[in-house]
């Protein structure tokens, strides 16, 4: 695929989001950002204009549909777009007291909800161009439910395997769909947890190995791969060898 010129970044205010922005910005690209903190999100707009792009930044919630697809149908008629990145989304953590029904659906809403409203008022375009790429941000987190975050861990599994079927359903039309799939990335998210992650790195360096790895069209973009490894075989092995260990890991605020 070629590079694309007009790129659409959900959950752009800060994370991944924002490194991808920044990553992306140039003379000559026009970026669509939208994220939920209005002075994150100027911050990371003025950031980019200043590296030449053309930019339109919004305050939506992903979990909004109607404002989602009046906002990215505007976008996709001004510039039609070449690439969306689903990436908006939370998480909880369980802690002492376990997770809440309130904080289960709020991150279902945003996590699962949020990506259907970023992808599907864009889809008919693109198929019709029979262009475009969807890259729908998971996590390693969604190969196994971790007892200490199980609406996220569930959420991003449900957004892995979507994405996955997507990219075989859309193929015929032209339309390329990726699945992201980071460890731990340092952000606002996981500034919050009290306990070691392995391979702990910084945004910039995630958004250069899904850029890399959405310019080849990698059906499913999994990093780093020591964390990778680790969780395909706790996925792979019975729950009989595993329950324990995994109860055991340490739980986030």
């Amino acid at each position: 695929m070629r590079e694309p010129g007009s790129i659409v970044i959900t959950g752009a205010s800060s994370g991944i989001g924002e490194s991808l922005a920044r990553l992306y910005a140039a003379r000559g690209i026009a970026l669509a950002l939208t994220g939920r903190d209005r002075d994150r999100l100027e911050a990371v707009a003025a950031a980019c204009r200043g590296q030449g792009a053309a930019v339109t930044a919004a305050v939506i919630d992903v979990t909004d549909r109607e404002g989602m697809a009046e906002w990215l149908l505007g976008v996709d008629q001004a510039a039609p777009v070449d690439l969306l990145i689903a990436n908006a989304g939370v998480s909880a953590g369980t802690g002492r007291a376990g997770e809440t029904e309130e904080q289960a659906r709020f991150i279902f809403d945003v996590n699962l909800t949020g990506v259907l409203n970023s992808i599907h008022p864009l889809l008919p375009a693109m198929r019709q161009r029979r262009r475009g790429q969807i890259a729908i941000v998971s996590s390693l987190a969604g190969f196994r439910g971790m007892p200490g975050a199980p609406a996220y861990s569930a959420s991003k599994a449900a957004v892995r395997v979507y994405g996955e079927a997507l990219r075989g359903e859309l193929a015929a039309d032209g339309v390329e769909v990726s699945v992201v799939c980071p460890g731990f990335v340092r952000s606002r998210m996981t500034a919050r947890n009290p306990f070691p992650m392995p391979f702990l790195m910084d945004g910039e360096t995630a958004a250069r190995i899904i850029r890399s790895r959405l310019a080849r069209n990698r059906g499913r973009i999994a990093f780093p791969w020591p964390t990778a490894a680790a969780v395909w075989l706790l996925a792979a092995l019975p729950p009989g060898l595993t329950d324990r260990l995994l109860r055991a890991a340490p739980k986030k605020p």
